[in-house]
């Protein structure tokens, strides 16, 4: 990041705090008017003649440098599946945080893998507890298969909206 009297350029293209273009500005010009404000000049570009240039709070482009930085990590690392494991006749309290989780899951962009595991025969109280989660999520959260029911376990996958 090159910033302040690191630009050798003679005039840069100056963008403002707020975003406002002002235009191509000697150097010097956009120092003084940076010292002014309190703020940085930063240049975003040494591709072109004259060099793109915005005047911001150094803290804060770094730190939106840092969450772009961020994002992309995530974007190359891909999605995730996270498996909540509930039971068939849960209480109440646990279906609630059970839930919580599944938005909080789904809201940082990973898929939730809801699993009941079954004992004896309780596939289709199972199967109704695992209809009403789905539904329940839908505004954060999109369905990927339908539920599948095993011999073991039902099993629904939901994907970040």
């Amino acid at each position: 990041m090159i910033v302040n009297e690191q630009i050798k350029a003679a005039e840069v293209s100056l963008t403002g705090v707020d975003g406002e273009d002002l235009g191509i500005v000697a150097t010097k010009v956009a120092l003084q008017m940076a010292k002014e404000q309190g703020v940085d000049l930063v240049c975003l570009s040494l591709a072109t003649s004259p060099p793109p240039c915005q005047l911001v709070n150094r803290t804060d482009h770094k730190e939106q440098l840092n969450r772009e930085k961020a994002k992309q990590r995530k974007a190359e690392k891909g999605m995730k599946v996270k498996e909540l494991r509930l039971s068939a006749f849960i209480e109440d309290h646990d279906y609630e945080t059970k839930k919580r989780q599944a938005e909080k899951i789904l809201a940082a962009g990973d898929a939730v893998q809801l699993t009941v595991r079954l004992e004896k025969k309780e596939s289709q109280e199972a199967k109704k507890l695992v209809e009403g989660l789905v539904k329940e999520l839908a505004h954060c959260g999109k369905q990927d298969k339908g539920i599948q029911v095993s011999g073991k376990q039902v099993v629904a996958v939901l994907l970040p909206k």
